[in-house]
């Protein structure tokens, strides 16, 4: 009588399989951790293979790693704010930051260690990557504002809301998550009306935007829920006009 041994099914994985398995395990592993924490064996463990084929497709060891791993995360950010041009400007840019915030709450330490800098493995390249996804949510609000040529104060305008949207969740992360996630949307979205309008005061060209994208929101809208919710905060302010 003769007996087999018994045979585990194997799927030799492609070079691109492989090397998407490697940068997944280094994500989820950023996104716990700071990079100074992460080890290559980590990495390969988490994958289920060994540290010399780690080598193999990241010859340049963890700091090549990570860059690569930073890249994935950073073409996942651009297209958090590739929303199509329909509808109202307001909801559009809920959706957006929908799928933003639900990567920082999925990626959480590593967000932050992203964001912040300071890590040992940083570079020029690393904060380029980062710099890149800024510019890139920037080029996607003002296609959403629908003008191809921003003036100075509109584009800083929109950058400087960028700016605020990381700040603000980087600190919701510190804060244990709160306030609710759709509450901390719906407050940026407000917060991106109010810069707009400071700015419009001050710009025609912002003006302008403002005006024909409020005229196709709804009063049962956000911008509506602003409006009703400003008025008798400003209402005892007549006698400065």
């Amino acid at each position: 009588m003769t007996s087999e041994a018994p045979t585990r099914a194997y799927r030799r994985l492609s070079v691109e399989e492989r090397r998407t398995q490697l940068l997944d395990a280094a994500l989820s592993l950023f996104a716990h951790r700071t990079p100074e924490e992460v080890s290559l064996d980590d990495v390969a463990e988490a994958a289920g293979v060994s540290r010399p084929l780690v080598y193999r497709y990241f010859p340049g060891g963890k700091q090549q790693l990570y860059e690569a791993a930073l890249r994935s995360a950073a073409e996942e950010l651009q297209q958090c704010f590739d929303e199509p041009r329909e509808g109202p400007l307001l909801p559009r840019l809920s959706r957006a930051l929908d799928r933003y915030l639900a990567f920082v709450r999925r990626h959480d330490a590593g967000f932050s260690a992203l964001l912040q800098g300071g890590s040992v493995v940083e570079t020029s390249r690393t904060t380029a990557i980062v710099d890149g996804v800024r510019r890139a949510a920037a080029r996607h609000i003002l296609s959403h504002l629908d003008v191809e040529k921003p003036g100075p104060r509109l584009r800083m305008t929109v950058r400087m809301w960028i700016t605020a949207v990381e700040a603000a969740s980087l600190i919701w992360l510190d804060e244990d998550k709160e306030p609710p996630v759709e509450e901390l949307r719906d407050w940026l979205v407000e917060q991106f009306v109010a810069c707009l309008v400071t700015t419009a005061t001050r710009d025609p060209q912002t003006a302008a935007v403002v005006r024909g994208a409020l005229a196709l929101e709804s009063p049962q809208g956000p911008a509506g829920a602003l409006a009703r919710r400003v008025l008798p905060v400003v209402g005892d302010a007549g006698h400065l006009l």
